[in-house]
């Protein structure tokens, strides 16, 4: 939207609040706030705006504002942009009026979720402008922070792109390791199906035209074509006739997605979206929004 505004996105407040309140007590620990608590009264009100050092794609807003509530439950939060919008530099994200000390204490972790996800929403917009136009879309990894891997599957929607299974748990992923240990794909897909849900999806992973062909004989929805150039890919695409769910994966970078998804693949997974994202500076700064 061009006010930099998104339709709101929001994260389950149930695993928003025991997030912010691990990390205010990693940071105050047994003590508390020994710089802010004797310089400022406790009955002091102050206001501030967090305020954007860079352009961006804004995400965690919910566990922003839950850090401020945890420490005042009366403060006011009030948005300027709403997750998965668009702030430029210099721009307002997000006002806060409360308790001069709540804001002050509160500071570092609301920031530290603000930059982290809004890093992560901005450099998978990235991406998906990239491919705008290809019908490729573009899939969040596993490879996420340890008990960060919700919040950071979300900052990907924000950025406009979705998100791959969250965990062990809610789909099958076939690996070259599962393949070999099991003696081929036949034995763990035999195994699999007497044991597999009729509601989960498969995916095998193929390296190879010739493991592609092999899977194709087998009733899987899905197939995750790791590391192969990109004229391979267009092979593998037209194998697959549509009758699986193409994903490509495996050394994608921001100058190479547009010719992978050039090839027809239907998803394109990216780990850096998540384990190599860069910071979104931003501040929190004294006083009413100018």
């Amino acid at each position: 939207m061009t006010d930099g505004r998104a339709p709101a996105l929001a994260l389950p407040r149930r695993l928003v609040r025991p997030a912010v309140e691990a990390a205010l007590a990693e940071d105050l620990g047994l003590a508390g706030d020994i710089t802010t608590d004797p310089i400022i009264p406790p009955e002091a009100m102050g206001e501030a705006a967090i305020v954007a050092r860079e352009e961006g794609i804004v995400a965690g807003l919910d566990l922003v504002e839950a850090a401020f509530e945890a420490l005042d439950p009366e403060v006011r939060f009030t948005r300027a942009i709403n997750d998965g919008g668009r702030v430029e530099t210099g721009g307002t994200i997000a006002t806060i009026r409360g308790r001069t000390r709540a804001l002050l204490t509160a500071e570092r972790t609301a920031l530290n979720y603000l930059g982290h996800l809004s890093g992560i929403a901005t450099l998978t917009a990235a991406y998906v402008a990239e491919v705008d136009g290809t019908g490729a879309r573009i899939a969040c990894t596993r490879k996420t922070t340890p008990g960060l891997r919700a919040f950071e599957k979300y900052a990907v929607r924000c950025g406009g792109g979705v998100n791959h299974r969250f965990g062990l748990y809610d789909a099958v992923l076939v690996k070259d390791n599962h393949i070999a240990a099991a003696g081929g794909l036949e034995a763990a897909l035999e195994r699999l199906a007497a044991r597999a849900g009729h509601m989960v999806k498969v995916e095998v992973e193929v390296d190879t035209l010739d493991q592609l062909k092999e899977a194709l004989h087998f009733p899987i929805d899905a197939v995750l074509l790791d590391n192969m150039d990109t004229a391979t890919l267009r092979k593998a695409v037209a194998l697959a006739e549509g009758k699986v769910v193409t994903e490509a994966s495996g050394g994608v970078t921001l100058e190479t997605v547009a010719k992978i998804a050039a090839t027809g693949v239907n998803l394109i997974s990216v780990g850096a979206l998540t384990h190599s994202p860069r910071n979104l500076d931003s501040s929190l700064d004294w006083g009413p929004a100018g």
